[in-house]
């Protein structure tokens, strides 16, 4: 049985090196940045969320465990206003994929947002991500914005 528990200092300070460069590479994946600049701004980003570290206010972060005690992932939660909270993050590590921890810590995650006193969750998940998209739409999570791009050729004038 998946469980969650809060990060301790050290899970914190591994889990913010990983989460930053893992929401660069993201970005630069998505083509919204690009690689020179996109781990100066993913710790901008960070700094900027959680600014008192893991004790910063109305964020909570987690370590997933597996049925063992293991720790099989992270996820960090928002309470971004008196009714709703937002998944910045929630990642189960490569070598425990598929296992059903990613749909436990979903539930488990919807729980804690309701012990907050939340009504609404909601999260990010990126286009090419379609394995997590899957797993929101199959847990009734809706779309509510798509944003999309399109590279094209410049024209050249031709006089």
């Amino acid at each position: 049985m998946t469980t969650l528990r809060r990060m301790s200092e050290e899970e914190f300070v591994q889990y913010i090196d990983f989460s930053i460069a893992a929401y660069a590479k993201e970005k630069v994946a998505a083509g919204n940045w690009t690689e020179e600049e996109a781990l100066e701004k993913a710790k901008t980003t960070h700094a900027e969320l959680l600014p008192e570290g893991k004790d910063t206010d109305d964020h909570f972060l987690y370590t997933i465990l597996n049925e063992k005690g293991e720790n099989v992932g992270c996820l960090w939660i928002c309470k971004q206003s008196p009714d709703k909270a937002f998944i910045y993050d929630i990642r189960v590590w490569n070598d425990r994929q598929g296992q059903g921890h990613g749909k436990n810590a979903m539930r488990l995650a919807e729980e804690e947002a309701s012990k907050i006193g939340v009504q609404k969750i909601g999260l990010h998940v990126f286009g090419h991500n379609t394995v997590a998209r899957k797993l929101y739409e199959n847990l009734s999570y809706k779309t509510t914005n798509v944003v999309m791009e399109k590279d094209i050729q410049p024209r050249h004038n031709e006089e």
